[in-house]
């Protein structure tokens, strides 16, 4: 975790400094910081390849056709 928390770090520098920042990635942590995804799929190999949903994090875990967005729901869910 601490190497993601590190990662967001020097991704969000480049981003104040006024640059682009693409990442494929899988980590969800790193994926619920995101300004915007876009999730491919809706699996992989042959059966991927085709956007199913992009927006933001907040935006594909409410898309039920996102298997990511499946799984973003849980990170971004409020901690009790």
């Amino acid at each position: 975790m601490a190497d993601v928390k590190r990662l967001v770090e020097v991704l969000q520098r480049l981003v104040d400094a006024g640059h682009s920042v693409i990442v494929i990635e899988h980590n969800l942590e790193l994926i619920a910081e995101a300004d915007w995804v876009i999730d491919l799929g809706p699996e992989g190999g042959d059966q991927g390849g085709r956007i199913v949903a992009e927006g933001t994090p907040e935006h594909l875990a409410r898309n039920k056709h996102s298997h990511t967005g499946r799984f973003l729901r849980t990170v971004l869910a409020p901690k009790s």
